[in-house]
């Protein structure tokens, strides 16, 4: 015999992720089973829907050793779970290491910064990186872990690894943009219960969406005529990127309701637009802000004309962190919506200090203040920040 139940805080958290508690095996619930055989004698075991439609069950009790897989796993494992009972890790993210992915060496991930010493003591469970998609099963193994978290958003293949390691795999997802969707808190509430830190994740949900809404409130009520024409320029995927790099429908844009001039794009998320789109936006550009990702290439280019970007006539250039390094980063994408918010409309953020609020957030994920980290990074150059001289700038070496 076996009793099923729910557990409450865990039904709760999900429902706020517009997830409905149900005994149906195809909803989004989880349950817990307590099974009275001798191989689970007074243990508990749950069974979970992962973002991908699995159901997967586990004994949270046993879960003392975990590998993360795919880019963003081991960032949003880091933020709920216990970073000591990590038994791998990808090598993207051991610094140690001389034969690594690099791309993203020197771009402020605050995950790293945070646990960096952690991460170059553990054996490697893969390489890792936007250039191998793909789950090394023989060095996941070699680790010898209770459970995967993985990030690799594909149900034939989590099932194949679950049955080759022989451990529950529970793949997680940010969804398009990567933050402010249902699925990003899906992810978290996923982990909370997953690991025992259903408070945990949803203080941190709480807050991610009181920030939000923070933001929102304030500049809800500016009317369009007093609304800048804004351009995000040079938004990292998958590494650095250029001038051209942009979106339209750009979540941090659309939360502290500053007007995109970039519009009749064929679809939103992060897309190049040709240098003749470009010029003809340059008139519109009350505001430019440079996502950092786009630094160096613009500095190696040397070709790029800025001179018609009505921003650079008038010096509204700004610089915000990379918002995608191996895959979004939420805390930054936060800070920067702040940034965002008192660079176009300062006079409703007068009282927002930006170093101030990026260690508040930085500690609230991380567990530390990070923003010391973040701008004395080699590919942060200098922090958030307006941009001076902007034309020396680009022009530096």
């Amino acid at each position: 015999m076996k009793k099923t139940y729910f557990l409450p805080l865990a039904a709760a958290l999900l429902a706020s992720c517009g997830i409905a508690p149900s005994s149906s095996s195809s909803s989004q619930a989880i349950s817990s089973q307590e099974e009275t055989s001798s191989s689970y004698a007074g243990k508990i075991e749950i069974t979970v829907t992962d973002c991908i439609g699995r159901q997967v069950t586990l004994c949270p009790d046993e879960l003392n050793r975990v590998v993360c897989i795919g880019a963003g796993a081991l960032r949003l494992y880091s933020y709920v779970g216990e970073v000591d009972k990590l038994c791998g890790v990808e090598d993207i993210d051991n610094t140690s290491l001389s034969q690594r992915p690099k791309m993203f060496d020197g771009a402020p991930r605050p995950y790293l910064l945070a646990n960096e010493e952690v991460f170059k003591k553990l054996p490697s469970c893969g390489v890792g990186g936007p250039n191998a998609q793909v789950a090394e099963a023989e060095k996941i193994s070699a680790c010898k872990p209770d459970i995967i978290v993985s990030e690799y958003e594909d149900v034939d293949k989590a099932n194949a690894l679950q049955e080759q390691v022989g451990v529950p795999v529970i793949t997680l997802k940010y969804g398009e943009g990567g933050v402010l969707k249902d699925t990003f808190y899906q992810s978290l509430a996923l982990l909370g219960q997953v690991f025992g830190q259903a408070e945990r994740a949803k203080d941190l949900i709480d807050f991610y969406k009181e920030e939000n809404k923070a933001i929102s409130t304030r500049t809800e009520n500016i009317g369009e005529e007093n609304r800048p024409g804004v351009y995000i320029c040079g938004l990292g995927n998958y590494g650095t990127t250029n001038a051209y790099m942009t979106a339209q429908n750009y979540d941090p844009m659309n939360t502290a309701h500053i007007r995109n001039v970039v519009t009749g794009l064929p679809k939103n998320g992060v897309q190049a637009i040709d240098a003749e789109k470009f010029l003809s936006l340059a008139p519109e550009m009350d505001v430019m802000i440079f996502d950092c990702a786009s630094v160096a290439n613009i500095r190696k280019d040397g070709t790029y004309d800025f001179s018609h970007c009505k921003a650079f006539q008038t010096g509204e250039v700004y610089l915000q962190m990379p918002y995608n390094a191996y895959y979004t980063n939420p805390e930054t994408a936060l800070i920067n919506t702040w940034f965002m918010a008192k660079s176009v409309y300062p006079e409703n953020f007068k009282d927002i200090d930006i170093e101030a609020k990026a260690n508040e957030i930085t500690k609230k994920f991380n567990g530390i203040e990070l923003y010391d980290s973040i701008k004395n990074s080699a590919k942060a150059y200098g922090g958030y920040q307006k941009i001076a001289d902007p034309t020396s700038f680009f022009q530096a070496a």
